[in-house]
């Protein structure tokens, strides 16, 4: 550790060199300014402009629409020299980030997922995308030295306005690249993932952030935040108990909780909220983006990709698809997530291969788009880029895996099945999510070792035997269970884990050595989470219509799980658990059928659930 730690001090001083060299080069060939925006309904829109000042020639726009602020605001500058953005402005772009409506200093009611609008016949029916459109219009007519070519890009909830914005029509927006972009929150983005509740996301955005107090009036000033007593998240949730304990805390004055605190189904309300719904006739071109371990928005970068194919087929749109957390590809270090690595920086080959050159070309008229392939995925074991014409891959075959008796997990074959395997899920000691104890959702967990849980009982475990060849996977995964269970609803959990051979640990790690010099993680034997899903089991047939189940009767529960592109080595094996719960990451299952949300601590019971055999996970296997 001290050789590392003086290695860091004699570094200090090379980045801060290169930190000011890039500054200076910064403060002066740039100038900020900052604009108000008329929109068609009179309500104006606050956005910071970064300029080149060399007039030599014209520049392209490149915005990013935002609720998080595009602080900081007045004289100070944002600080592009410490992001990849900053390639952007060696180039001469010119750099937009504005307020959405009713978020800071923008004036308007902000509207979380504000629905899109398909048939605007006044001024007063605005959506994000005519936002956008006028936002744009305003930019081009009078921004100086612009060359009339805008593109959008943004990650997360700026990646739901980047989707929006492909829907305004605006004839300068040539590229649009929504990033792991807000889609669907109740199928499969952030708060819910197949109807069940991700509390601790949930709560923390809209209480502990402060995101969902009011913006009454355009403000600099951030919402207060929360920090509760209890820091150990497991003990903090199941303390709190039933949901509308969590309801108390959040308060009556954050309007988008307690909308969803009144609509546990799907219905109407979020069917409009449903970002793909608009996808039709999208005329710039699209770069999807999205990380494979994207703890938050995973869904959307595949199901956007998606839409575009199916509801816009003359788009021009591309994937990509990178071993990434959340935001991990606008980082400087993609080189791993957790304790497993990836053998290159993939966040600097993506900024240098992919995102810069497609803006390049589509705003800027250079270079070329030709190296971007349909889709362009990182899989994840092999650790490669695969340049695909075509997601997913054409030679992919659906592949059942069968759950079978003493653990064994075989390739499914037709016949009878016999036999049964059965767990007790008690809310009072739900499965946790993480060994860790830590309070804030952690990013890793889409790639922890899954050991901790396979040595409870109250989780099934099922696995191949060692491979004696590469097996890859491209495109969705398919859990088909029967189950039985004994009172009327219940969540199923089911997780896809690459186990690494026991003897084999690219760490190296001293097993015997009582004194490490580095604390690393020892990989022989790793249970790597490689995907997993839940599915509310009230909503196996229909979202908007749940269904109890009938007591002791054999079930179907069949669902899908977000995509995957990984290798499963020789000398590997492939496991499979199934849990019902996943806590304090989703919200516990009472196990009646009954309104969650309204629920009370004394309606959570324990539960008997028999995982039948020949219960199937279906993985996309390229042959």
């Amino acid at each position: 550790m001290k050789k590392l730690f003086a290695l860091a001090l004699l570094l200090l001083p090379v980045l801060a060199i290169a930190q000011n060299a890039d500054s200076t080069w910064f403060v002066n060939n740039y100038t900020k300014k900052e604009v108000t925006i008329a929109m068609r309904d009179g309500v104006k829109l606050f956005a910071s402009v970064y300029m080149p000042k060399d007039n030599s020639e014209k520049h392209p726009i490149l915005m990013e629409r935002t609720p998080y602020s595009c602080a900081p605001y007045g004289k100070e500058l944002l600080q592009f020299w410490l992001s990849y953005e900053l390639k952007y402005c060696r180039k001469g772009y010119i750099m937009v980030f504005e307020d959405v409506r009713g978020r800071w200093m923008s004036e308007g009611n902000f509207v979380d997922v504000r629905p899109f609008i398909f048939d605007k016949k006044t001024n007063r029916d605005i959506d994000e995308a005519s936002d956008t459109y006028d936002t744009i219009d305003w930019l081009v007519k009078n921004l100086p030295n612009n060359n009339g070519n805008v593109g959008v890009f943004g990650i997360s909830y700026p990646g739901f306005y980047s989707t929006m914005a492909s829907l305004s029509g605006h004839p300068a927006l040539k590229a649009v690249s929504p990033q792991a972009p807000v889609t669907d929150w109740f199928v499969g983005d952030d708060f819910h993932h197949n109807g069940a509740f991700f509390q601790m996301d949930a709560f923390a955005f809209y209480k502990q952030f402060g995101f969902g107090a009011p913006h009454p009036h355009p403000t600099t000033v951030a919402a207060p935040t929360w920090d509760p007593v209890i820091h150990d998240n497991y003990q903090f949730y199941l303390s709190e108990g039933a949901l509308p304990n969590l309801t108390k805390l959040v308060g009556d004055s954050v309007k988008f909780w307690n909308e969803l605190m009144s609509h546990p189904n799907r219905d109407a309300w979020w069917m409009a909220r449903n970002a793909r719904v608009g996808i039709k006739n999208v005329k710039p071109a699209m770069l999807v983006v999205g990380g494979e371990f994207d703890a938050e928005d995973c869904f959307g970068g595949w199901n956007v990709y998606k839409a575009l194919e199916k509801q816009s087929p003359a788009t021009n749109s591309r994937l990509v698809e990178g071993p990434w957390y959340h935001t991990e590809w606008a980082d400087f270090n993609g080189t791993h997530l957790g304790n497993v690595q990836w053998g290159s920086n993939t966040s600097a080959w993506y900024q240098d291969n992919v995102e810069i050159p497609f803006f390049d070309y589509y705003l800027r008229g250079v270079g070329s788009v030709d190296s971007i392939s349909k889709a362009t995925v990182f899989f994840t074991g092999e650790n490669k880029w695969h340049k695909l014409p075509q997601w997913p891959p054409a030679d992919v075959q659906p592949t059942g895996f069968s759950m079978e008796a003493n653990g064994k997990l075989t390739i499914a074959s037709p016949g009878s099945h016999f036999g049964d395997d059965t767990y007790v899920s008690d809310p009072a000691k739900p499965v946790p999510y993480t060994q860790d104890v830590h309070f804030n959702r952690t990013r890793e967990y889409m790639t922890d070792d899954q050991r901790f849980a396979a040595r409870r009982t109250d989780v099934l475990v099922y696995q191949t035997d060692t491979l004696t060849k590469d097996v890859t996977l491209a495109g969705p995964v398919i859990a088909d269970l029967v189950v039985s269970i004994s009172n009327t609803d219940a969540d199923f959990v089911v997780k896809l884990i690459d186990v690494f051979p026991d003897n084999g640990s690219y760490n190296d790690v001293n097993i015997y050595d009582e004194n490490d010099p580095v604390l690393k993680y020892p990989m022989g034997g790793y249970q790597m989470l490689v995907r997993a899903e839940i599915m509310r089991g009230r909503y196996r047939d229909s979202y908007s219509n749940p269904s109890p189940f009938v007591p002791n009767k054999p079930t179907e529960i069949k669902y899908t799980m977000p995509d995957v592109a990984h290798t499963f080595k020789k000398g590997h094996r492939i496991m499979v658990q199934v849990q019902s719960s996943w806590f304090p990451l989703v919200d516990r299952n009472p196990q009646q059928f009954i309104d969650i949300y309204h629920a009370k601590n004394s309606d959570f019971v324990k539960e008997t659930i028999n995982v039948y055999h020949g219960s199937t996970l279906i993985l996309p296997v390229e042959k």
